[in-house]
């Protein structure tokens, strides 16, 4: 017994001390990039998408089809932007899509810069709720109010601004630049960027890398962080809604059943929220972790440092918050519940819609296959629900001299000198993912610092962003754009 304790303290020693040693070796690398500040008209620019915002181009769909909006946002750039549609090859796609070609001087594989031109809908009742009203193109405050401040319109434009300029020094690039704008990314892009991508597909167009919106700057993301984090997202969570439905034979309400159609239903989703699919830790959120590390106090240094041994204590950390908890797992979302026409008759026919983001790792057919098996009810119908579904995207490499291009390009606009940059999922879906087929380097950012009150504003109320941030957005463009070769 003692000889087995002895070795058990042998054994606990040399764990600590390989931690240890791993928490030691998790060194943040030192990088130096110049600092890239140009003079900018920061007035004019805010003025002129504070234009863009004032143009109310929501979605089009099958209840609302008109694309007039999106045509008087086109006008807009063609009159704010002369250069671009003079030296720049441009066309419409699917209607309402924009397609700009900048040729470069060698043939080599292009660069293409992906934003949309649609907004979603502002919810019915809530315009009061808003300091500036959402489609009035108010900059007021130190930021530029208006829906699609944040998603997308300000990165469409800052791309278009940053083209201006450079074409204005008489720039050109070595390869060719892509500039591509749907119009229906929050309804799925199934129609601007699928057929965008056709078509650059069908003549044959290389890609070196695409770049979307997606992460941002944060701060406090990470419990115990406190350096600003650029988060790059490298790929993208799949995308599927299951519909359920329960059948029974109705009746009168003073005579019930023992189990409702209501009541099954309800028992099925309580059964879906309550065993959800397991977390695990993809590769990309290792990498993310990992470049953490030595920016934590040195005890939790240690946990993120030694993950093989760790990873179920970070994971019961992470999985405190909603935000951190989704990187995680494929999450779990009833988001629609319809049964019942009177409160005296029992329902014929109850029906539920669970939404799930798919983790890395996993698919739509382990979804569908995780639902039957928690359910287990052979009297509910399981279905994939009628609309967009998708399944994760591929991983980008973070160690691509193209995702190094978008770090070096964000360290020498940005004044936080401790940036933390690294990869990241993302919970959302994009455009990006329709251009898989033209180059396997897909990457989502926006570069600019996302604060709490403005990740509350997307797809909500005061939907606005700060001016610096926009200029910062601008000169990110620029600084990317005049490299253009890859090493």
């Amino acid at each position: 017994m003692k000889r087995a304790l002895t070795w058990i303290g042998i054994a606990m020693l040399l764990l600590l001390i390989v931690m240890g040693v791993n928490a030691w070796r998790a060194s943040a690398p030192v990088v130096v990039v110049e600092p890239f500040r140009p003079t900018l008209d920061t007035a004019a620019m805010a003025q002129r998408l504070a234009a863009a915002l004032a143009i109310p181009t929501t979605s089009a769909t099958a209840e609302s089809p008109s694309l007039d909006r999106f045509f008087e946002l086109h006008t807009l750039l063609q009159t704010q932007f002369p250069r671009v549609h003079a030296q720049l090859e441009r066309e419409v796609v699917a209607d309402a899509s924009l397609l700009y070609r900048w040729k470069g001087r060698e043939a080599c594989p292009g660069v293409l810069l992906a934003a949309h031109q649609d907004v979603v809908p502002v919810e019915p009742g809530t315009e009061a709720l808003w300091t500036h009203p959402p489609f009035a193109g108010v900059v007021a405050d130190g930021a530029i109010w208006g829906r699609g401040a944040v998603d997308d319109k300000s990165s469409l434009m800052a791309i278009v601004e940053a083209v201006e300029l450079l074409l204005a020094d008489g720039f050109q690039p070595d390869c060719d630049v892509w500039l591509a704008f749907g119009h229906d990314e929050e309804v799925s892009g199934l129609e601007g960027a699928v057929a965008m991508a056709a078509l650059l597909r069908q003549r044959g167009v290389a890609l070196d890398y695409v770049l979307d919106e997606g992460g941002a700057i944060t701060l406090g993301a990470i419990p115990g962080t406190t350096q600003p984090l650029a988060t790059i997202g490298v790929a993208e969570k799949g995308y599927v809604s299951v519909r359920l439905t329960a059948r029974d034979g109705g009746g009168h309400s003073s005579m019930p059943p023992r189990h409702t159609a209501i009541g099954r239903l309800a028992r099925a989703i309580a059964l879906l929220e309550e065993h959800r699919p397991a977390a695990d830790f993809s590769p990309v959120q290792r990498e993310l972790l990992r470049r953490i590390a030595p920016h934590v106090d040195p005890v939790q240094r240690v946990v993120l440092s030694n993950l093989w041994i760790t990873a179920p204590l970070v994971e019961r950390l992470l999985s405190a918050k909603p935000a951190s908890d989704a990187t995680l797992r494929t999450t779990t979302a009833p988001t629609m519940f319809q049964a019942g026409i009177k409160d005296n008759v029992l329902a014929q026919k109850a029906e539920a819609v669970v939404n799930f983001r798919v983790r890395v790792g996993d698919s739509i057919d382990g979804v569908l296959a995780h639902v039957r098996d928690t359910i287990d009810d052979a009297d509910i119908t399981i279905a994939v629900d009628e609309g967009f579904r998708s399944e994760p995207s591929a991983i980008s490499s973070w160690e691509d001299p193209a995702f190094l291009r978008i770090e070096t390009a964000l360290r020498s606009v940005s004044p936080e000198t401790d940036l933390v940059v690294a990869p990241y999922v993302t919970s959302g879906g994009t455009d990006a993912r329709h251009y898989a087929a033209l180059t396997p380097r897909l990457y989502r950012f926006l570069p600019i610092l996302m604060t709490p009150e403005l990740l509350a504003s997307f797809h909500g109320n005061n939907e606005r962003i700060p001016v610096p941030e926009y200029e910062r957005m601008v000169r990110f463009y620029l600084r990317l754009l005049q490299p253009q070769r890859q090493s």
